[in-house]
């Protein structure tokens, strides 16, 4: 029995060595062919990446759960940049931001960090948008640092306490443990036909463009450091939305939501139909038969809900 204990642990042991390096190639190539799109910038020792393109009243973009810039790059910032100056972030810990946090950076400490990367580029009072996880952090941003922002645009957001708990994965990966065991085999094994049916459930019930997954890079998402960030953020929303979610009655600034009738992941009913009772002035507009991904396949609709925030605002 002791022999075949011992043999036991040398095969794990061999397949975990073979995943970690595995693992490791994976996310180099990943990272040669989907660099960083804009700058990195020092936020008080942290690093975070911004993309910078066009000219006019400053916009902020803040990706979701498991994205980066490209989500954002793809379809609505080309849009926006014909009439604003669109700065698009990483969230930390995601896309090439820095984690600063160990135990999952707040949605406060996201926006506050975000913040100042927005000031340190100049844009001292922008339109804040964020989508689903990013909606948030847009949130927190409203609420928390008042003077910073001009008006806030809500896409599909998570703003409402939820009753489901934590998916499976998620629980794992936010663990030391999952993301010394779990993750490295996640990240090097992974099968590409797994990572095209995720994106298409992300969508659903429409599809991922065409173009979409060459142009987000996948691989970014499944970087074990990036799993391991994510899975922590998603982990202590709720607890972090149901501390914030008194205090949407102070904000001031014009705000826009927009939500996708057909959203499945964060639904239109339990969080955006509650969220303009609790906004003052808050408006929305419901997509016919829209998913969760507006900024992707409804990007000039959601284009239109940023124009007239900064109409509102008065920047337009």
């Amino acid at each position: 029995m002791m022999r075949v204990a011992v043999i036991i642990l040398i095969l794990v042991a061999a397949a975990w060595v073979t995943a970690f390096w595995r693992a490791s190639k994976n996310e180099a190539r990943t990272e040669a062919a989907f660099p960083p799109e804009g700058q990195i910038l020092d936020v008080g020792g942290i690093a975070v990446h911004a993309v910078v393109m066009g000219d006019g009243p400053d916009v902020v973009l803040i990706h979701g759960s498991s994205g980066n810039t490209r989500d954002m790059t793809f379809a609505l910032a080309p849009i926006l940049a014909k009439s604003y100056r669109v700065i698009v972030f990483d969230r930390p810990g995601l896309g090439y931001s820095q984690s600063f946090n160990p135990s999952g950076e707040t949605i406060v400490e996201q926006a506050e960090i975000l913040q100042t990367a927005a000031a340190q580029l100049g844009a001292d009072k922008p339109i804040v948008a964020g989508q689903s996880y990013g909606g948030s952090v847009a949130l927190a941003w409203a609420v928390t640092r008042p003077q910073a922002i001009s008006g806030l645009v809500l896409i599909a957001p998570a703003a409402i306490p939820w009753e489901t708990p934590l998916d499976a994965f998620n629980t794992i990966a936010a663990t030391r443990l999952g993301n010394a065991i779990v993750l490295p085999f996640v990240s090097a094994f992974v099968p590409d036909w797994f990572v095209d049916k995720a994106l298409d459930a992300v969508f659903a019930p429409q599809k991922a463009p065409d173009g979409y997954a060459e142009h987000f890079g996948p691989g970014l998402t499944t970087r074990r450091a990036s799993m391991h960030a994510n899975a922590k953020q998603r982990a202590n929303l709720l607890v972090e939305i149901t501390e914030l979610q008194p205090r949407y009655g102070e904000i001031s600034v014009p705000t826009e939501i927009v939500h996708g009738t057909a959203d499945t992941t964060v639904g239109l009913e339990w969080h955006s139909e509650r969220l303009i009772e609790q906004i003052p002035g808050a408006e929305l507009v419901e997509l016919d038969n829209m998913g969760h991904m507006p900024q992707v396949v409804s990007a000039p609709e959601v284009a239109a809900a940023i124009d007239r925030a900064a109409e509102r605002a008065g920047l337009r």
